[in-house]
């Protein structure tokens, strides 16, 4: 693993190009090093507040391979995602994922997966992912720059649920809190699929900016200060220790109680909490959120973040510290890192559906030429 401060970024969106590279160049090559692997191509996070998702239905007839019984194959689901992906989006947007939610078969509601079933007409359920175009290309642009190709663009959401949501809470119906630096993004999960996709323009990183200006230091000094001190629930704040502040320009250093700090930090919390659940109670869910709120990113590692969004969603919250690949445990048991260990688990997903001939009509059709070709080509990575 490797870390880089993000200095380029602003809510989601990249500024500074240069900056941006430079972050990603230096991240990449300390997991380099650390790994002692060559990075050739990555899996790229993207989010911020022109991140728009809408839901969407598909109808087409069956054709299927045998006129006769009308089975469902695998080109009747791309048919049908097709349809339900054709809706209207201004030019400068993308449609960045196409998800499934479930199908119907005639009328047959709720089924999961359909090939091999029988019916006349098939419809498809899809939460339908958007992005701005020119924020997904300077990105892409970013990370090109920086010597690296991009294999695919995954909605930061989309990756912390994969890595800290377990199927049950996503069957259940639950919302995804990722509390990022400039923005916080919500997706809600409900019959175990993306329901809907929701960005707030505010996250951590207003938290720091109102410790900076009202008590008039260093942005990057109050960040320390958040994160070594910072709490939002009165109840966890033990004592009222004063915390050294150091001067600027050979001023003395300053003392700030820990309850002054409790006193800036609790109201933007609940801010962004609030406008969550404005976004929450609009929404026409088919059942209440059985499996509650998960809270990830930087800004859920704050003191009494837990507690103060169960206070104000009256929901169950916990922390959606990502779940255990092998490796580094330690350091990367953090909601912090729930995006990026979600990004490789979604990534290794992607490869072996479109990248490996390894299952299913693919492997009995073309698999011995693919597989050899794939055994020579490990071997001579391995050996030679």
């Amino acid at each position: 693993m490797g870390t880089s401060p993000s200095t380029g970024l602003r809510k989601g969106i990249v500024v500074n190009i240069e900056a941006t590279l430079r972050s990603v160049a230096a991240a990449i090559e300390a997991a380099e090093m650390m790994s002692g692997q060559e990075v050739h191509s990555v899996w790229t996070g993207i989010g911020g507040s022109h991140i728009d998702g809408i839901n969407s239905r598909g109808v087409v007839a069956v054709t299927g391979k045998n006129k006769e019984t009308r089975e469902i194959d695998e080109e009747d689901l791309r048919r049908v995602l097709e349809a339900a992906r054709a809706v209207v989006i201004p030019m400068d947007r993308q449609v960045l994922e196409v998800i499934p939610q479930s199908y119907i078969v005639d009328d047959h509601k709720g089924i999961p997966d359909p090939l091999n079933m029988i019916g006349v007409r098939l419809e498809a359920e899809v939460h339908i992912i958007t992005c701005s175009v020119t924020s997904a290309q300077n990105l892409i642009k970013c990370v090109n720059r920086a010597g690296f190709r991009v294999n695919d663009l995954v909605l930061h959401s989309l990756a912390a649920g994969r890595a800290s949501v377990t199927p049950e809470e996503k069957a259940m119906g639950v919302a995804l809190i990722d509390l990022g630096g400039g923005t916080t993004e919500v997706m809600v999960y409900s019959q175990g699929a993306p329901y809907s996709t929701t960005t707030i323009p505010a996250g951590g990183s207003q938290v720091t900016s109102d410790i900076s200006i009202l008590k008039n230091i260093a942005f990057e000094t109050a960040e320390k200060i958040k994160l070594e001190a910072g709490c939002c629930w009165g109840d966890l704040l033990e004592g009222d220790d004063d915390i050294i502040v150091p001067g600027v320009g050979g001023r003395p250093p300053l003392p700030i109680p820990r309850s002054e700090i409790l006193r800036i930090t609790r109201p933007r919390m609940e801010e962004i909490f609030t406008m969550v659940k404005e976004k929450l109670d609009k929404l026409s869910l088919s059942r209440p959120l059985g499996g509650g709120i998960v809270l990830t990113g930087g800004g859920a590692q704050l003191l009494g973040a837990v507690e103060l969004a169960s206070h104000i969603f009256k929901l169950p919250v916990r922390i959606g510290n990502p779940l255990a690949v092998g490796g580094l445990v330690d350091e990367y048991r953090s909601p912090a890192y729930a995006t990026a260990v979600g990004l490789v688990l979604e990534g290794n997903d992607r490869e072996g559906n479109r990248g490996s001939e390894w299952s299913g009509e693919h492997l009995r059709d073309k698999g011995k030429g693919s597989i050899l070709k794939r055994l020579k080509s490990w071997l001579q990575n391995e050996f030679f």
